[in-house]
This record gives C-alpha cells, sequence and structure tokens, in this order.
C-alpha cells in the first residue's frame, strides 16, 4: 500500500517544481531577448553603464558605446543618454567616461545627457525616466550585453518607458561562453526579482 505524502510536503515540492519552472522561463526569456535587436527610431538611446578605469572605458563599456553610437549616426534617436554613478575609489563616473567616449567618436555634447548617479541597473533606469519624465515621448533604445536586455525590459515598464532592446554583439562577456553563462544564470534570478519587486 502506498504511503500518502503529508500535506506539507506535498506543499513544499509543489513551490519547489514553481520555483525550477520560473527559473527555467527565466533563463529562456534572458536568451531569446538577448537574441534579437528591436532598434527602432526613439526619443533616446540608452547607454547602460560598466566599469570604467582611469578616465577609460572597459571593454564590455566600450563595445556598449560603440554600438549606441553607430545607432546614433543612424539617426535613431537625437539624443544619447550615458549612464553610471562613481564606483568605491573611482575619481569619475562611468557617465562621464562614456560622455567623454561618446564625443570623440562624433557625437556633440548637445546631443548628450548624463545619468551620474546611478550604481545598480535600478537605479540608473529610474534616473533616465526622471530625466525623461513629463514628455510626450518616452521611448528608448536600450543598448547594454545581451543577458542584461530581459532586465532590462522588465524595469522599463515598470517606470513607464517604452523600450526597444538592442544588444551589443561585440561584449567580451558574449565572446567567452563560460563567462557569459555565468552572467546568464545571475540574471536569471534577477529578473524575476526585479518583476515582482521593482516599483516605480
Amino acid at each position: 500500500m502506498r504511503r500518502r505524502r503529508h500535506p506539507a510536503a506535498r506543499l513544499l515540492s509543489a513551490l519547489l517544481a514553481a520555483i525550477v519552472a520560473v527559473w527555467v522561463a527565466s533563463v529562456i526569456g534572458i536568451l531569446v531577448v538577448g537574441a534579437r535587436d528591436e532598434a527602432r527610431p526613439a526619443a533616446a538611446i540608452v547607454v547602460l553603464g560598466a566599469a570604467q578605469y582611469g578616465g577609460h572605458p572597459s571593454p564590455v563599456l566600450k563595445a556598449r558605446l560603440d554600438h549606441a553610437v553607430d545607432l546614433w549616426k543612424q539617426g535613431l534617436a537625437p539624443m544619447l543618454i550615458v549612464t553610471g554613478g562613481r564606483g568605491d575609489g573611482d575619481t569619475t563616473s562611468e557617465a562621464a567616461v562614456s560622455r567623454n567616449y561618446a564625443r570623440a567618436h562624433g557625437v556633440p555634447d548637445s546631443a548628450i545627457a548624463l545619468e551620474r548617479y546611478g550604481r545598480t541597473t535600478s537605479e540608473s533606469m529610474h534616473g533616465v525616466a526622471e530625466y525623461l519624465a513629463g514628455r510626450d515621448d518616452r521611448s528608448v533604445i536600450l543598448v547594454s550585453d545581451p543577458f542584461h536586455m530581459l532586465r532590462l525590459a522588465i524595469v522599463a515598464r515598470r517606470l513607464g518607458l517604452t523600450s526597444y532592446g538592442s544588444p551589443t554583439r561585440t561584449s567580451p562577456i558574449t565572446a567567452n561562453p563560460s563567462r557569459r553563462w555565468r552572467f546568464v544564470l545571475s540574471e536569471s534570478v534577477k529578473a524575476p526579482l526585479a518583476f515582482l519587486l521593482e516599483r516605480k
């Protein structure tokens, strides 16, 4: 005769199954969203910050900026919003470094806006939303690494922005499979949390 499982055990099993299902769906979503480029005309191109070293963009940030500058030169948006605050021990912000790089590559200062205080994705995106507050057109092209695009889209929607993802394809993270998967697995937890916890 088969022994019946305790109701608490059944509940725990169901909960674990639901968590695994959400996690698998998150991984698939990250891969699918990160594989598509939705770039189209918008009010602004938003570049998510990454590390800078002594006033120079890291390879990851450089790849994002190169892609964003190319989109700007295609005429897809009149404005480039660069994001990112100061890391511990830094004397300048990621946004300031990004502005200097964009200017050196043909984007006029008048077309660049800075969000220079955010130290997380959420903080940076809140800064972008505040900058665009009150405008009729709050559409943005989001530029970051492919693994980042799902969470960015979730946060942007929570903040009332119309977003189109355009991931860079030249990031050293993408070129390194083991590193790429570490970021994908990390984002597979962060993306559902952003969906549950992010608020306007």
